[in-house]
């Protein structure tokens, strides 16, 4: 297909609506991120995906391959951006240990609360245990993984058991992915200063 006045000419939507300036395959995934967060992801067609992006079903499929493959993008979206930063602060020598992990706690919460949709509470889907799923479930452990080894690298986290260590990863990482039902019982307070209290949290539940 070709381009006509600067525009990209793609297949034929549904309804005009309002250009939000995304291509196809983004408009879904922000279609499916409101709809899946808001009606539930088993109540949600792929026919309602494809309207609330202003597109034919049958033009959906030439974007994506259905719902599962959306879930899928939407879920290592929450964990990819944190997953990479964390492998630049485990690489960082000259910053103390306990300052990187209150660091990637910190921009980790800004990821999961700064955006429009609850994309967090997905993790919970029971769908989310099958094996289309499992990339994702990779990704969130190298992640849990990162936060382990800068709590090792701690003078706190130095001299503990492994069980000890493997414990307080678990309650740090927990606490970090349940921030979004506490920012959502106050969505104005400020993501940045929610961000950087929920570090402060961590930190002392780390025992730093």
């Amino acid at each position: 297909m070709g381009a006509t006045g600067g525009r990209r000419v793609g297949r034929p939507r549904a309804a005009q609506r309002a250009d939000s300036g995304l291509e196809p395959r983004a408009e879904l995934l922000d279609a499916a991120a409101e709809l899946f967060t808001t009606r539930g992801y088993a109540a949600t067609t792929t026919r309602a995906v494809a309207e609330r992006a202003g597109m034919r079903q049958a033009s959906m499929y030439h974007y994506v391959s259905g719902k599962e493959e959306l879930l899928a993008q939407l879920l290592e979206s929450t964990v990819t951006p944190s997953l990479g930063y964390a492998r630049e602060l485990l690489a960082d020598d000259a910053t103390p240990a306990a300052d990187r992990l209150w660091e990637l706690c910190r921009a980790d919460v800004e990821l999961l609360c700064g955006g429009p949709h609850n994309l967090g509470g997905l993790y919970l889907l029971p769908e989310v245990r099958a094996e289309r799923f499992a990339g994702f479930r990779a990704v969130r452990a190298e992640l849990k993984d990162a936060y382990r080894q800068l709590l090792a690298a701690t003078e706190a986290g130095g001299g503990l058991a492994k069980s000890e260590l493997d414990l307080r990863t678990d309650l740090v990482f927990g606490l970090i992915e349940g921030v979004i039902l506490v920012h959502r019982s106050d969505p104005e307070r400020p993501v940045s200063v929610f961000a950087e209290a929920t570090a402060d949290a961590a930190l002392r539940i780390a025992g730093i």
